[in-house]
């Protein structure tokens, strides 16, 4: 009795409370999508038939193993951190050989009444892999040969997303950059990446035979200017031209060959059409298959507005709430089916609707606040295993909340991203329900050192 005493004490229960009022959002958000007149809330819920009841039963799930997480020994997680490392990575693996294709990803594995997403569930092994990497008494992480494991723990599971084709979910993984730049990566590389973005999207917007004269101009301005210094260390010269290199090469190589063979077409016009560009994609016919194929001839045929019809549906959804929303199971939109995925990817559309711009600025502010004190609660532990966990959990709600909303009104491309906690699926919920209550859980002993 005295020892569940202490646990309790140990616990923090802000952030538990965060979470029941995000999931309890969540599953009245999935309800008010499924309501018809007439449709009664409890008598669904025992039918486990609605996605919102199945949601109750995942949550349900989700709270058992939450118990099992406060019950269990902190040092199990620093313990099996690599093992459950190598555990995730193998079911990614499993997805390619028995793995069920759902909407062109072949990513899933059914479970029988819910399918599970295992690179979903690997971002909570990737991030305890790499808090025990940082935390081995061992790693030095101002060698480059540190911080290049580092970001092979961190980045490899990405890959196997991108083979999957589960860009979205693979681009969640770079939010590991923010705890390892919070370990002491050096802000150069976060400025590289930065800049490659902008290149990205410049060559998406510019000219290609213009770019290429704005970098060689960059370049020769950059020459003049270190001239003095250039005179003393050559090597500036040539870091200056092999990065003139670099950006030609890749506005000019890279990002039309993976434009053109790595993503889907629907991926290209999503991404053109987020930043207003009315682009037919150059696509590579020869290596579809006779059904990929027709479909492309068939959308080819068809004139297709410039912005995706889902992110359109969203706009006016949320833009129909108006200030303070049209009440709770009153929304036209939502009642009429008019958003497609409503209750998983575009699940913001409908606290937009209902509850108008005032219940969406809550629910961001209640993002927030949960974020703010995860990080609080980061910078409290003595161990810096508990404090790399903690720091991954607040960066993947961060990149997850971030992309999700500015999908739905049209900032970002649509790339199947769940709003944690809130959008409908087993997968999602479970993993960040598993996700948060380790960080608890460590929280709670967080005067032991761990490793």
């Amino acid at each position: 009795m005295k020892e569940q005493v202490e646990l309790s004490k140990g616990i923090d229960w802000l952030m538990v409370w965060f979470y029941l009022i995000l999931v309890s959002i969540g599953i009245l958000s999935i309800y008010s999508v499924e309501y018809h007149q007439g449709d009664s809330f409890f008598r669904g819920a025992m039918a486990f038939q609605k996605n919102y009841s199945k949601q109750i039963l995942f949550l349900g799930i989700g709270l058992i193993l939450a118990v099992f997480i406060l019950l269990t020994d902190s040092k199990f997680f620093t313990a099996t951190a690599n093992l459950s490392y190598l555990i995730g990575v193998l079911l990614i693996l499993l997805t390619f050989v028995i793995g069920k294709d759902i909407k062109g990803s072949r990513s899933w594995i059914p479970m029988g009444f819910f399918n599970l997403q295992p690179a979903e569930a690997c971002k909570i092994f990737a991030a305890l892999a790499l808090a025990k990497y940082l935390s081995r008494p061992e790693t030095d992480f101002e060698k480059p040969k540190s911080q290049l494991l580092a970001a092979g723990i961190a980045l490899f599971p990405a890959v196997l997303s991108i083979l999957q084709n589960e860009t979205g979910l693979a681009l969640v993984y770079f939010s590991f950059m923010i705890p390892m730049y919070r370990e002491g990566l050096p802000g150069v590389y976060l400025v590289v990446g930065f800049s490659i973005v902008v290149l990205v999207i410049a060559t998406l917007l510019v000219e290609k035979n213009l770019l290429a004269v704005i970098l060689t101009a960059i370049a020769a301005i950059a020459i003049y200017i270190l001239r003095r210094p250039i005179k003393k260390k050559k090597g500036i010269l040539f870091l200056i031209i092999a990065l003139w290199a670099l950006s030609v090469g890749i506005q000019r190589f890279a990002v039309p060959y993976v434009f053109t063979n790595v993503f889907k077409p629907y991926q290209v016009e999503r991404i053109m059409s987020t930043f207003g560009v009315d682009h037919e994609p150059a696509v590579n016919v020869k290596d579809m298959t006779p059904e990929e194929k027709a479909e492309y001839e068939a959308q080819k045929k068809k004139k297709k507005p410039k912005e995706n019809y889902n992110v359109k549906q969203s706009k006016i959804a949320i833009g129909s709430g108006g200030v303070w929303g049209k009440g709770f199971l009153k929304g036209t939109q939502t009642q009429g089916d008019f958003v497609p995925e409503q209750h998983t990817d575009f699940i913001f559309t409908s606290i937009g609707e209902n509850f108008g711009f005032a219940g969406s600025t809550a629910v961001v502010i209640l993002y927030v606040l949960f974020m703010l004190r995860i990080v609080q609660v980061a910078e409290r532990q003595r161990s810096r295993f508990s404090r790399v966990y903690a720091y991954s959990v607040a960066a993947i709600l961060f990149f997850h909340v971030t992309i999700n909303i500015c999908m739905t009104v049209g900032l970002a491309p649509v790339i199947g991203i769940t709003l944690p906690l809130l959008s409908y699926g087993g997968s999602s919920l479970l993993t960040f329900t598993i996700m948060i209550f380790i960080l608890i859980r460590l929280d709670a002993d967080r005067q032991m050192i761990l490793r």
